[in-house]
């Protein structure tokens, strides 16, 4: 019985798939899913996804998001999903350099939301490099 697996950004739904496994950075570090898994909610980090379906993995870059394990479905909603094979190192690497230098710009105590806002651009891109340059030395 394989599990269903959607994948939704606020930009469109980027994987709609049976799958067999996926695997996840949850909160409290991976979760592997598997069919018939429990009912679970739960948040998703910024990190490393991983879907297995006929012995074939398929990786991507995420962002902060809910998971939602319901019966033989998984519903991943994420501010992020990228394909591997789609991110493009060096653009960004610029726009790490550019959210870094930001950081550096702001008043940490009077700036908060501003703060929070380049602190997950910083983790959105830092999930996408470290994606990449793991796929460049397999």
């Amino acid at each position: 019985m394989p599990l269903k697996l959607e994948i939704v950004t606020p930009e469109a739904r980027i994987f709609s798939d049976e799958v067999d496994t996926v695997v996840l950075p949850g909160a409290e570090g991976e979760l592997g899913i598997l069919p018939a898994h429990a009912p679970l909610v739960t948040t998703l980090q910024c990190g490393e996804l991983r879907i297995t379906k006929g012995g074939k993995t398929t990786e991507m870059a995420v962002g902060e998001g809910l998971v939602e394990v319901t019966g033989g479905y998984a519903r991943i909603l994420t501010d992020m999903a990228i394909d591997a094979d789609a991110i493009d190192e060096k653009a960004v690497e610029e726009a790490l350099e550019r959210a870094k230098h930001s950081l550096d710009a702001l008043k940490h105590g009077e700036q908060q939301e501003e703060v929070a806002a380049v602190m997950a651009m910083i983790q959105r891109s830092t999930a996408q490099l470290h994606l990449k340059r793991k796929r460049k030395t397999i």
